[in-house]
């Protein structure tokens, strides 16, 4: 079954329900063979996925690598590409390894942050050779936490130059907070918001304030982490939530909302990818997949059809809030 697509913000891009997060083949945690990578992303086209994220972070640029060389030969127009500006890449005279950081592979260049506009432009430049491309579909003000005036004051304004002279798409912001993507909304003419992990079956802190503002400015929301870094794709003792383990508090949480979604017939894992599309400006649903096996699994729990009663059976035992609205059937 092919995936749904909706439009990405404003503009023109259309975004398939499921994307392809890119991390993993960047060798996150743990080493990724090139052909397993290229499989992992010829089974995303395979299963209709038309929407691919990766960042110079992930694996010190081997995710653009693989990524740019696994879409070879694939038009350009067909899918949608983001990556991400705010870290540049600097070679290091003696290489480690990149483990401190999440990635296994040999620590041949520092991350070094830089939402300048000089630095903006050169990650973008440096983006495009590693992904063999001439044009980023979107760029994502990555993690800009600590460097938010500079991000607003001199990143934001050269994304906005790239994207008059062609070279960038759309602009959007990727955080694991929902605040400042919010005031980014409210400062700028942001097309779309990557974020991770706050709205999910377990965290709704998106929804106080950024989803709805979202909708109301038509900023499309992509949703990353819905399994929490992995809580909700298996919760059980030793599971982690946001990187770390998980508190007995919520692992309980998540073994109740696995209770009863198998009640109802139904894998915690498709109710945690089916989830967020209870809200309007939600566009697509982003998941990190390292091999051909688990982008089909992600594509089979996204295709489950999922019954209403599931969704108020959650709301009544007070699970999910009772204002979320339903979310809408795969496609």
């Amino acid at each position: 079954m092919t995936p749904r697509r909706n439009r990405l913000g404003r503009g023109p891009l259309l975004v398939s329900e499921l994307a392809f997060g890119a991390a993993g083949i960047g060798n996150l945690f743990t080493p990724v063979s090139d052909a397993e990578a290229g499989a992992a992303v010829d089974a995303a086209w395979e299963c209709g996925v038309r929407y691919f994220d990766t960042a110079p972070h992930y694996g010190l640029g081997l995710s653009e690598q693989r990524l740019g060389q696994a879409l070879r030969g694939r038009p350009q127009d067909e899918y949608v590409l983001s990556t991400k500006v705010g870290r540049l890449l600097e070679p290091v005279p003696t290489a480690g390894d990149d483990l401190a950081n999440g990635f296994a592979v040999p620590a041949t260049h520092r991350r070094r942050w830089d939402f300048s506009a000089a630095g903006v432009r050169r990650s973008i430049e440096d983006s495009l050779e590693r992904l063999g491309l001439d044009r980023i579909d979107v760029a994502y003000l990555h993690d800009p936490d600590d460097h938010a005036e500079q991000a607003l004051d001199e990143a934001y304004p050269e994304l906005e130059r790239l994207r008059t002279e062609g070279v960038v798409g759309a602009i959007g912001i990727g955080m694991n907070q929902a605040e400042l993507p919010a005031r980014f909304i409210r400062e700028t003419d942001l097309d779309a918001v990557l974020l991770a992990g706050r709205y999910s079956l377990l965290d709704q802190r998106g929804l106080a304030e950024l989803l709805p503002l979202a909708e109301e400015r038509k900023v499309a929301i992509v949703v990353g982490g819905v399994f929490n870094s992995g809580l909700l794709a298996d919760p059980r003792p030793g599971a982690t939530f946001d990187y770390a383990a998980a508190p007995e508090e919520l692992l309980n949480r998540a073994l109740e909302l696995k209770g009863i979604c198998e009640k109802h017939g139904v894998p915690l894992r498709a109710a945690a990818l089916r989830f967020p599309f209870g809200h309007p400006a939600v566009a697509s649903v982003l998941v990190g997949t390292r091999s051909a096996t688990e982008v089909r699994d992600a594509a089979a729990m996204l295709d489950q059809q999922i019954p209403d009663l599931l969704w108020a059976d959650l709301k009544e035992h007070g699970l999910i809030p009772a204002d979320v609205p339903t979310p809408r059937e795969a496609s």
